[in-house]
């Protein structure tokens, strides 16, 4: 213990003692020496008033001034002069173009280069299909397919065209005939035995999946039902589905995705099909 006292009195004698010696020289400094106070005091005799020593370097400093003047004075008139000079225009054919209107037009290119590609393709997206895929005439299956799907009591579906085929019964032909009557395709394929649904509910859009218990198709979008051949019974769509022209060439069936036919109003009911089973909706 007494050893840390004594450690700690030593230190702080020499911090004592590195402040003085600091004090000490930031007194000093700023101070001359003696030497030099006595040689400006030598300079000062020497050149006091009435001297021609004293005289001699007041001329020779006041020469110097104006010869410094002068030069300064000759920069600044020639800078002047440089800065006045008329400067002419610069022909624009030696020019050529300038940075703004390289990038104008580069941005105006730009932009018109864009709506083109963007307006062709949206109307090649827009524009039907004239072979192959929906907007076209698509065969959609043979006739033994179909009836192998109207053997498990469902419609035949093909997703390229986008349609249901169901079967039409042939003895209410005549009930179809005065609603269906002013669509010729439509019809044609009903008197063929089968109806060509557009699979998309007329109400907003979704796609209408086949209830396999009511023997309806039902929206779960927002309720909307449908009978077998697509002919409206209950919810908010405004009429049944629409539909597409159908043939029967040679052991095919073949829809015309092209045209849709509008669905049948509300009431219609050619068939008098009612809901066969509990509903999916």
């Amino acid at each position: 213990m007494s050893i840390l006292i004594v450690a700690i009195i030593v230190l702080l004698g020499l911090a004592a003692v590195v402040i003085l010696a600091t004090g000490r020289r930031r007194v000093a400094t700023g101070r001359l020496s003696r030497e030099t106070v006595a040689r400006d005091e030598s300079a000062r005799r020497s050149s006091k008033p009435g001297t021609g020593l004293a005289r001699a370097d007041d001329e020779s400093a006041r020469e110097r001034a104006a010869e410094a003047r002068e030069s300064i004075g000759g920069a600044v008139a020639e800078k002047s002069a440089a800065q006045l000079t008329k400067r002419e225009p610069v022909d624009e054919e030696e020019l050529g173009i300038t940075r703004r209107q390289f990038f104008n037009r580069g941005i105006l290119a730009g932009v018109g280069v864009s709506v083109g590609a963007f307006g062709v393709a949206s109307l090649g997206f827009l524009w039907p299909s004239g072979s192959g895929g929906f907007g076209a005439t698509i065969t959609v299956g043979s006739l033994s397919q179909a009836s192998e799907a109207f053997g498990k009591r469902q419609p035949f579906y093909n997703a390229a065209a986008r349609t249901y085929v169901v079967p039409y019964p042939s003895e209410d032909l005549g009930d179809a005939e005065e609603v269906y009557g002013d669509q010729p395709t439509v019809f044609e394929g009903m008197e063929a035995g089968y109806v060509a649904l557009f699979q998309r509910c007329v109400h907003l859009g979704c796609r209408v999946p086949w209830c396999q218990t009511s023997q309806w198709f039902e929206c779960p979008c927002h309720g909307s039902k449908y009978n077998r051949v697509g002919e409206w019974k209950d919810g908010p769509a405004p009429r049944g589905l629409d539909r597409f022209g159908l043939a029967v060439e040679g052991d095919n069936l073949v829809v015309d995705t092209g045209v849709i036919w509008q669905g049948p109003p509300k009431g219609t009911n050619t068939t008098g099909q009612s809901a066969e089973g509990s509903p999916c909706v």
